[in-house]
């Protein structure tokens, strides 16, 4: 596909203008109000496709609140990637060598099949990185009111547990494919916020790492949770005079999702003081683990990237022309 040059200008008073995710041999990227998905075919050639978006928070400004709009634009952007992740998994099938019955018959994921995913997925999510981290931290040691000892442990198995899933994954092949591309995304973005013009050539320029990861953000989460369920024991200590694992889990687990409203201001604060030195700490645990999560990508990888976010832009460019 052969993208025209676009005029959209990236607005820095709005620093989540556009951002992505690395799926299986391609990029995701998401404009204001469009998202494209680049993926490279077996036989060399780039697939794109295009979907308009608008985000629940534009029907009800009330979503578009501090903390409450970090927790839409999480579900959101949990769905999208879960979608986009199916798609490059379906063409993966095509490409791949199973015979044409087996190709006829491949999933068809549907919104059902999409739910479903997102709530496995995420109580998975919740019982390893933050049941275990509470069982274990109870069962191991004896200082459950003491309300600093007790989470600053249990905050560091919780990221000890997600750092040593990181590493494990990126040993494998195609996952480092994928942050390959992680990469490619990384680097188009800065291409684009700095207001080069988008070609393969000037995005080698850039680094891989970018502050507004979705890495960074799960690493706030992790620090951010620390601070909340301290004060949240101390709350409970304070009217009950004691606290245990199944009350901990009865006051966490339902505050997991305001853990992802309170962050994303933080990932915002970082970002608008990107310059400052308060925004640079904010940032460094993220850029830190993406060394881990993001690899450099070759041109090919950049080549999809450059394709994914140009055909988003001029989507979005031409959804704004329509209305």
């Amino acid at each position: 596909m052969e993208n025209k040059n676009i005029s959209y200008k990236y607005n820095p008073d709005n620093p989540l203008l556009v951002g992505g995710q690395a799926v299986i041999e391609g990029v995701m990227m998401k404009a204001p109000n469009a998202i494209a998905t680049a993926v490279r075919r077996a036989n060399g050639e780039i697939e794109i496709k295009k979907e308009p978006f608008i985000s629940i928070s534009s029907k009800y400004p009330l979503l578009k609140t501090p903390f409450l709009r970090g927790i839409v634009n999480f579900i959101e952007m949990m769905i999208i990637g879960i979608k986009t992740l199916n798609y490059s998994a379906d063409i993966a099938l095509q490409d791949s060598d199973y015979d044409d019955k087996r190709k006829d018959n491949k999933k068809n994921y549907s919104n059902l099949t999409t739910a479903i995913t997102l709530i496995i997925a995420f109580l998975i999510g919740m019982v390893v990185f933050f049941v275990f981290p509470l069982f274990v931290t109870t069962k191991l040691f004896h200082f459950e009111n003491n309300i600093l000892a007790f989470n600053l442990v249990t905050g560091f198995f919780r990221l000890l547990l997600f750092l040593l899933y990181v590493f494990i994954i990126s040993k494998m092949k195609d996952i480092y494919r994928i942050f390959q591309y992680h990469g490619a995304e990384h680097k188009l973005v800065f291409t684009f916020e700095e207001g080069k013009e988008l070609t393969v050539d000037n995005a080698k320029n850039f680094t891989t790492f970018h502050p507004r990861c979705g890495t960074s953000f799960l690493v706030v989460v992790f620090i951010v949770a620390i601070i909340s369920f301290a004060l949240l024991d101390a709350i409970i200590i304070s009217k009950l005079g004691y606290i245990n694992l199944p009350i901990r889990l009865l006051v966490h687990l339902p505050f997991i999702p305001f853990l992802g409203g309170i962050s994303y201001e933080f990932i915002r604060l970082s970002a608008k003081k990107s310059d400052s030195f308060l925004g640079k700490m904010l940032a460094l645990p993220g850029l830190w683990l993406q060394r881990i999560t993001t690899k450099e990508p070759d041109e090919n990888q950049l080549e999809v990237a450059l394709c994914a976010l140009k055909s988003a832009l001029e989507y979005s460019f031409e959804l704004e022309n329509k209305k």
